[in-house]
């Protein structure tokens, strides 16, 4: 019998890499993401095993200092010499603006690595997997902020700035801090299914969400940083009038622009073209309104600015890879027959 598609035996067990000056929430985030998947599907007697056994480690053991200053208790990488290992995350965070990979974390992980399921890393944890040689030619995900140092310290891997997590083969890596719980949420769901996921998120108070392609923060946020402020008051207009005209003619005339020089001045500020701006701040919309409410397609479609209903499908199929239907059944915050008061939605009336 080949038992190499089989899920490995409950518990799993999951080793989180602590080290000085770490990030609390890419530590506690995970945590508590694994903590209460074992919640959501304990049998009504509470006789259900724990779905994970988690445990913190940093090299010589006892107490480590987050980068937010509460102190936390860990156990050393020595003592798991024995012990098997189904999952590792690496957190990230560090003090000053150059992530320094401690060489005896280094070393532990490059040893320990090839022995396990699964490798992970959160936010600039992917620093450390890098140094250990685990991201050699894969694709990987970072905070926004620390793309450029990644990739200059190790060309040797693929980095994609506007994924909140990828996974490529055994190895997922995550965008900054909080995202390292989107990356929870999704192993979670890549062991015990859909169903434990999703009723692990909400117990979370949070969605199942920003996977594929979306960006790691709002479109009109993201804009107004690379900006300099200059189109602040535009980019806030544009996000109010989805269902606008938004051509370079109009967006120009309401820059007080000509079209020429709006176009060439937007591109050389933004680092990008406004039509490109314009279907992300369309397609964030539409998310949020698949998520939130439960307004036809056609509806949402002619509010944020997509026209026709097939338009918005296509307008996910080709950056999302999923069809709208898709987005909702995965990342509503409810099913949408249960929705009773719906929150308002930038770009839907």
């Amino acid at each position: 019998m080949d038992t190499s598609a089989l899920p490995p035996p409950v518990p799993l067990r999951v080793v989180l890499l602590a080290h000085e000056q770490m990030n609390l929430l890419d530590l506690s985030g995970p945590l508590q993401a694994l903590a209460t998947a074992r919640r959501v599907d304990a049998r009504p007697d509470g006789d259900e095993p724990a779905l994970y056994d988690t445990i913190v480690a940093s090299v010589d053991g006892g107490v480590v200092t987050t980068s937010c200053g509460l102190p936390i208790m860990t156990v050393a990488l020595a003592s798991l010499d024995a012990i098997a290992i189904d999952t590792l995350i690496a957190p990230g965070g560090c003090k000053g603006d150059v992530f320094e990979a401690p060489p005896r974390l280094v070393a532990w992980i490059a040893q320990r690595a090839p022995q396990v399921r699964r490798v992970c890393s959160v936010c600039t944890g992917a620093f450390l997997l890098a140094a250990a040689g685990q991201l050699d030619g894969r694709r990987v995900a970072t905070h926004w902020d620390w793309v450029s140092r990644l990739g200059a310290q190790y060309p040797g891997i693929r980095i994609d700035a506007d994924r909140i997590y990828i996974q490529d083969g055994n190895v997922w890596t995550s965008a900054g801090v909080s995202a390292g719980i989107d990356l929870t949420l999704a192993l979670i769901e890549a062991d015990f299914g859909h169903q434990v996921a999703i009723r692990t998120a909400r117990q979370l108070v949070m969605f199942i969400k920003r996977s594929g392609g979306q960006s790691q923060f709002s479109v009109p946020l993201a804009a107004q940083l690379h900006d300099r402020g200059d189109f602040a008051d535009l980019h806030a207009w544009m996000a109010a009038h989805l269902a606008d005209d938004l051509g370079v003619e109009r967006l120009a005339a309401q820059a007080g622009m000509s079209p020429r020089n709006f176009a060439r001045s937007y591109a050389a500020r933004v680092g990008r073209t406004p039509a490109k701006t314009v279907d992300a701040m369309r397609l964030e919309a539409a998310c949020r309104a698949l998520e939130d409410t439960s307004l036809p397609l056609k509806t949402i479609a002619a509010a944020t600015g997509h026209g026709e209903e097939q338009t918005l499908r296509r307008a996910f199929q080709r950056q999302l890879g999923v069809s709208p239907t898709q987005y909702r059944e995965r990342f509503a915050a409810r099913p949408a027959a249960a929705s009773g008061r719906q929150r308002a939605t930038p770009g839907v009336a």
